[in-house]
């Protein structure tokens, strides 16, 4: 496995879902169908689009929970909850006071799909942080701990500063213990 970098099991930007700032949700989800077509069933299936800004930089990231959130988010009341917070009430309580929210009103309605599918990305995107990064030359084991720490599904792999393709959990997953197996053989 030391042997193992990061450029050897990426996926590169151009063979992944991609969009430009300003694509709308629908459209966004449609790039994701037309990645996943060129995948068989011997590779794992793309879960993720990046967002890309007028320079081709990606700017986000949108996986399959930031866009159900995008259908839900009439019912997004953070700020209420952060103020209620601020008293130290439990979480049992804060959990049912997000649910009083959400039954307010229903999620899955022409109304709320249409306006969903019109979003910009940029409204609900997840925005790269620090430790999301690794750089195509890093061994396996850092991209592990990596993923490991921060609880991340992929990260961003660089080539000096610019991003130039993702690494996924599921291919760092079938690497290694691929490679366990040959061993225990």
């Amino acid at each position: 496995m030391e042997n193992f970098l990061v450029k050897n099991l990426m996926v590169p930007i151009s063979e992944y879902a991609t969009v430009k700032v300003g694509t709308r949700l629908i459209d966004a989800v449609r790039a994701l169908e037309k990645a996943q077509e060129a995948y068989t069933t011997s590779k794992y299936q793309h879960r993720a689009i990046l967002v890309l800004d007028d320079n081709d930089n990606v700017v986000g990231k949108v996986g399959q929970l930031r866009a159900l959130k995008a259908i839900d988010r009439q019912f997004d009341c953070n700020e209420e909850i952060e103020e209620v917070r601020k008293f130290q009430f439990s979480d049992t309580y804060v959990a049912e006071l997000r649910e009083h929210y959400r039954s307010r009103g229903e999620v899955m309605t022409v109304q709320t799909l249409r306006q969903a599918a019109n979003q910009k990305v940029e409204e609900f995107m997840q925005q790269p942080t620090p430790g999301e990064f690794v750089a195509e030359e890093s061994g396996l084991d850092t991209a592990i701990h990596k993923l490991v720490a921060g609880t991340h599904l992929s990260l961003l792999v660089t080539r000096d500063s610019k991003i130039v393709g993702i690494l996924r959990i599921a291919d760092v997953f079938a690497a290694v213990f691929n490679e366990m197996a040959s061993i225990e053989s």
